[in-house]
């Protein structure tokens, strides 16, 4: 009765020994990516910090441009449709056929 109860109790130490080993593997590999400021997590993050910052003045001159190609796309639609009613008024004309000129 008493050598299956230490049985269990040796299974449940090496299964916390394997666990405890694991952890401490992945600890030191999640450290080597980002715990310290000369990993490459750090490195990524000051470089991400960076280019926000290079590119934090972008956004009002986006919005500008935007607007600008907005009216823009407004009169060109407009030319369309004039270039639409041209096109349409040229078909619609008598088709122009020169004279044959005469070889004597």
């Amino acid at each position: 009765m008493i050598l299956p109860t230490l049985l269990t109790a040796a299974l449940v130490l090496v299964v916390l020994l394997v666990v405890a080993i694991a952890l401490i593997k992945i600890s030191n590999v999640l450290r080597s990516i980002g715990g310290t400021p000369t990993s490459y997590l750090a490195k990524l993050r000051l470089g991400l910090r960076a280019i926000e910052s290079e590119t934090g003045h972008l956004t009002p001159n986006v919005v500008r441009l935007n607007e600008g190609l907005t009216q823009i796309a407004g009169g060109l639609d407009a030319v369309d449709g004039h270039l639409v009613g041209t096109i349409n008024a040229a078909v619609a004309q008598p088709r122009y056929k020169p004279k044959s000129k005469k070889k004597g």
